[in-house]
């Protein structure tokens, strides 16, 4: 199992992500403040992890559904489910990825 936690950033709201499961059939559980990721949850709720590393074939379908679902393309939620999916999978060690954000 693996959880990620994603402040989204100036929107404030928080998402957190659980993946569950072993082989190339992972549960994805996410809790959000956000409508729109609310909405993605509802129809992410199982991924074949070898399909989420790549854009070859039909590429993540987070990505897909996030297409679909997400208000901002920025959001870096997608990024931390597909993080998740990685670490729960074995294909990933675990570790925090930051994006800092300065205007010069």
């Amino acid at each position: 199992m693996a959880t990620a936690h994603v402040d989204a950033g100036i929107c404030g709201f928080s998402t957190t992500v659980h993946i569950a499961g072993e082989g190339r059939a992972l549960t994805v559980t996410i809790e959000s403040d956000c409508e729109h990721i609310r909405k993605l949850a509802a129809a992410l709720t199982d991924v074949d992890p070898f399909r989420e590393i790549t854009f070859r074939g039909d590429g993540p379908l987070t990505y897909e559904l996030a297409r679909l679902h997400c208000a901002h393309a920025a959001c870096p939620v997608p990024t931390g489910i597909l993080k998740a999916i990685e670490v729960a999978a074995g294909l990933a060690l675990p570790r925090d990825v930051i994006i800092r954000v300065t205007k010069d």
